[in-house]
């Protein structure tokens, strides 16, 4: 895979990726694009119509069913369709054959919860994600996870301090 680091991130505070170089990864798609990445970089170039249409054309050829289903679920959350993303995420979760595969998708779930600012459920995923790379021996994507936990945590910390309601099942 292709180092990505300078085209796009993720943003530590919302979980989301933003666009780091948007004429770099414009060229990308101009140039040869492996098909996955060209379903993220569109996605990430907010034509998200485009991106989900080819993405869902690809989805039944592709040797990356997983990557590709992450990424739908993505561009489906951006558009706060969270069915949509949860139903992609479970399909995900069926195609995981190591703990580490398993915890790259928790992570991913976790990722979305946030988003649906469901914090401590995102906590929990999280908290499966780095639990599973603990075991997997991948010891800095544990401490990404744990950080991410933290993270979580306090962000529902201070929703729950600034008077959400008791009721609040995130």
């Amino acid at each position: 895979m292709e180092d990505t680091a300078s085209l796009w991130r993720t943003d530590p505070a919302t979980f989301r990726d933003v666009v780091i170089d948007r004429q770099a990864l414009e060229a990308a798609l101009a140039g040869e694009c492996p098909p996955v990445e060209r379903i993220r970089y569109l996605a990430l170039l907010g034509r998200d119509t485009e991106a989900l249409d080819e993405g869902f054309n690809l989805l039944p050829h592709t040797p990356d069913r997983r990557e590709l289903l992450l990424v739908l679920a993505q561009i489906n959350q951006r558009q706060y369709r969270w069915h949509e993303a949860a139903v992609l995420h479970e399909k995900a979760l069926r195609t995981v054959r190591t703990p580490e595969e398993e915890a790259y998708v928790r992570h991913h779930i976790g990722r979305r919860l946030f988003d649906e600012a469901r914090f401590r459920a995102a906590a929990d995923e999280f908290q499966w994600a780095a639990d599973l790379y603990r075991v997997a021996d991948q010891p800095e994507l544990a401490e990404d996870n744990r950080q991410a936990l933290r993270h979580a945590l306090q962000v529902h910390g201070a929703e729950r301090g600034a008077g959400r309601s008791a009721f609040d099942l995130s």
